[in-house]
């Protein structure tokens, strides 16, 4: 990520050198204002595209050539000058809880000469848990396009992408490199991603990436600059949806039952610099929900029809909530040292302080030993929570060893006899153990001899950024580091399936953090939403009635008052007309929520629901080891083009040129009889993807205690090698002569330091000489 930012900011500076001519909106793009002057400011906060410059000569004005004098040297690493921007639509529309964005735009690749080509680089960042789904470029005579493929998938040869192509820099921002674009070219993209609503006291907001910094503008005032927004919102339940706040200037174009749309379409300066808002609330101070029907697709892999049961808490503010009694398991092996394990206390101490004082809790740390705060649960009052704190200061140390095992079988044997009140587990690891599917197969065996509730599992995983991890492993050892990539080298230690198929079983929330900076507000989301509950043990007893129905999750989680619930899954036979939720409410009495059902074409159901149940499937099929369900995952994942574990994503190119000069000779001329056709130009792999999963955790990594993001060095490559090999005489002498200080000094002296060191130097070596040819052939001594 450092090298990323590093290279933005040496092709501004490089971008210094294009002459824009007379008439131009901007002068050479300005640094970042002092407030924000940290390396994050480069970091893309719109979708972006950059020019990859490894030869700085290359940097002019297609148009107008300034003739400046030659530049010498490479970058390297090569440097990214941000493309001028020429126009951007944004398309986003809301399903529920999940929101499908495309944005549209025309770059223009403007800093490099004409008659040259370099790479350019597509920055996608996300909202919240985005997913990409494809992006689209449009080049004269080219297009390119993502496809999501097998493993196995070894179609037209297509080579494996280099370190920056095909990654994610961080776990929202996705980066695609599209290959030599000749200079002035102007690029069509399409970016299309996936993300969620966030949902809080009733209200669903939504946030889009959409904030371009200034140096995007284009330099020319001829250029016109459209910016589009296009929002549509389908409650799916046909409830009233009220609009709260919005970032840009919407007008209401429809509003049907069931949908409303807006648009907003301007002329502009300069482009959007806030990202774009929108919030919107659905009144209703009770238990609301829905059930969405609807038959399968042609080509769908499962032609039983498809039901999505949704259900809102409300906006309560009287609510009502369980007493709870929590047990905290948290990991504080060796790679929790440092930033990690500082965080998970700091978050846990906030949790502490908003139990209410009937609510007892305990705290148990693990690593290769178990750390208990007490025997027993205690009560949540103010001198508990105070000693609880100060008994994680002295004993909630980094350590090695990660025994996940004996810690929740504690806590789950601390909460074997809960009445009247709603048992909570949360497990917090950055690991992954070889027990694993025994752990979940105990925890399934206990939790269904628990009555009458068992205790809720809730799980948190941590993989950390390599550049936010500067803890060393014990001992010290030298670890090679790394840019860490979500999906480049499996990177990931924790396993992410184990933790959400745990927390699947114990009708809990899964949650995860890749980075440092929101390790804290992660986990602090996760503990606020799982103590929200306002309804368990929720169950549908007329899905009983139909055939062959399957209910994902297979083990229902409980209502929070912190997020809707989403329950789907396919059935054959004859649906309800009124389906019946009954749980349990605070005060452990009965309650029940008749949910309306009812068949909607419109709502593209099966795009909807297929991130989540290609998650829960894989944790299924990782924990069963069912081949089959894996195929079925990878078979789900290529027809909605979501990249899972078991399949990649590739870049596919189509010359457009033949496609042109075929329709253009077919209306000059029609083939006649026994004459062939133009075929049409085939998509051509390009390059295939490193395969974008999380991974499945790395049991060594966690054995050995090595913090996440960290991974073994790299074996040196060929030309490695040989340079080693030609320069180790040189490194043997200069060894001899000084040593390594010495020639690290010297590496870091400035130029007027060097100038007079090379002329002392250069004196030293002439007096030398003129005392050599003194003693020798000025002498006068004959025979010599």
């Amino acid at each position: 990520m450092e090298e990323f930012m590093n290279a933005v900011e040496e092709g501004l500076n490089l971008s210094k050198r294009i002459y824009y001519g007379k008439d131009r909106s901007v002068a050479a793009p300005k640094p970042p204002p002092p407030m924000s002057k940290s390396p994050k400011s480069y970091l893309p906060t719109a979708p972006m595209v950059y020019a990859v410059v490894s030869d700085p000569a290359i940097v002019d004005n297609p148009d107008v050539p300034s003739y400046q004098p030659y530049v010498y040297g490479r970058c390297d690493p090569p440097a990214l000058i941000p493309l001028q921007m020429n126009g951007v639509a944004l398309e986003v529309e809301c399903y529920m809880d999940t929101v499908f964005v495309k944005v549209s735009g025309q770059w223009r690749v403007h800093c490099v000469v004409g008659s040259k080509s370099c790479d350019c680089r597509i920055a996608v960042p996300m909202g919240e848990q985005g997913s990409i789904l494809g992006v689209e470029v449009d080049i004269p005579r080219k297009s390119y396009h993502t496809e999501v493929v097998t493993m196995e998938d070894k179609r037209d040869g297509g080579k494996a992408l280099g370190a920056n192509d095909g990654v994610f820099l961080k776990p929202d921002i996705f980066l695609l490199t599209i290959p030599q674009v000749d200079g002035g070219t102007n690029l069509s993209i399409k970016i299309s991603w996936s993300q969620k609503l966030l949902y809080h006291d009733g209200e669903f907001s939504l946030g889009v990436p959409f904030c371009f910094p200034e140096y995007v503008t284009p330099a020319s005032k001829k250029i016109p600059k459209r910016e589009k927004i296009q929002l549509t919102v389908h409650p799916c339940d046909g409830t009233e949806v009220l609009c709260k706040t919005v970032s840009h200037p919407l007008k209401e174009q429809k509003r049907l039952v069931g949908k409303l749309s807006f648009l907003y379409e301007s002329d502009v300066l300069t482009w959007s610099n806030t990202d774009f808002t929108f919030s919107y609330s659905v009144p209703t101070s009770h238990i609301i929900g829905s059930v969405v029907l609807q038959s399968p697709s042609l080509d769908d892999i499962d032609q039983r029809d498809m039901f999505c049961i949704h259900i809102l808490p409300g906006r309560q503010p009287d609510k009502k909530v369980f007493a709870r009694k929590i047990v905290y398991v948290i990991d504080a092996s060796g790679s929790m040292q440092g930033k990690p394990l500082e965080a998970t206390k700091s978050a846990l101490c906030g949790a502490l302080s908003e139990l209410n004082p009937e609510d007892s809790f305990n705290i148990i740390a693990f690593n290769g030993q178990t750390f208990l705060f007490s025997s027993t649960l205690k009560l949540a009052t103010k001198e508990t929570i105070d000693n609880a704190i100060e008994w994680m200061s002295i004993n909630l140390v980094a350590r090695n060893g990660t025994n996940i095992s004996l810690a929740l079988n504690k806590a789950m044997e601390m909460l074997s006899d809960t009445r009247n009140s709603l048992p909570m587990i949360f497990l917090v690891t950055d690991g992954a153990v070889e027990d694993e599917r025994h752990l979940c197969d105990t925890a399934k065996s206990l939790l269904s001899t628990m009555s009458p509730i068992c205790p809720r599992i809730h799980t948190f995983g941590i993989d950390l950024e390599l550049a936010e991890q500067t803890v060393l492993p014990p001992g010290g050892e030298f670890v090679n580091l790394l840019i860490y990539q979500i999906g480049g080298a499996q990177c990931l230690f924790c396993n992410h399936y184990f933790l959400r198929m745990l927390a699947m079983i114990g009708r809990g929330q899964n949650c995860a953090a890749y980075d440092v900076d929101s390790v804290e507000s992660r986990l602090r989301r996760l503990f606020s939403d799982a103590s929200s509950t306002i309804l368990a043990n929720l169950n549908f007893d007329m899905l009983d009635e139909l055939t062959d129905v399957e209910v994902n999750p297979s083990f229902i989680p409980d209502l929070s008052s912190e997020s809707p619930l989403t329950i789907s899954g396919r059935y054959s036979g004859n649906f309800p007309k009124i389906l019946k939720a009954r749980g349990i409410v605070a005060g452990m009495t009965d309650c029940e929520v008749d949910l309306k059902v009812r068949k909607a074409k419109e709502i593209p159901l099966e795009r909807i629901l297929a991130l989540q149940q290609i998650s829960l499937f894989t944790a299924q099929a990782w924990l069963s080891e069912d081949k089959l369900l894996e195929k079925k995952v990878a078979k789900m994942s290529i027809h909605n083009g979501i990249v899972s574990e078991y399949t990649s994503m590739a870049l596919f190119l189509t010359d457009t040129s033949k496609i042109e000069a075929g329709s253009g000779a077919k209306q000059r001329k029609t083939p006649s009889r026994g004459e062939a056709e133009t075929e049409p130009a085939k998509p051509q792999r390009v390059k295939l993807f490193r395969n974008l999963g999380i991974g499945f955790g790395n049991v060594k990594a966690t054995a050995e205690d090595i913090p996440p993001g960290f991974v073994e060095p790299k074996l040196p490559e060929a030309a490695e090698i040989i340079v080693k090999a030609a320069s180790d005489c040189c490194n043997k002498i200069c060894g001899y002569c000084c040593c390594m200080c010495c020639v690290q000094m010297c590496s870091k002296i400035n130029n007027q330091c060097a100038i007079v060191l090379t002329q002392c130097l250069t004196a030293c070596a002439w007096l030398g000489c003129f005392e050599c040819c003194s003693q020798i052939c000025c002498s006068g001594q004959d025979g010599s």
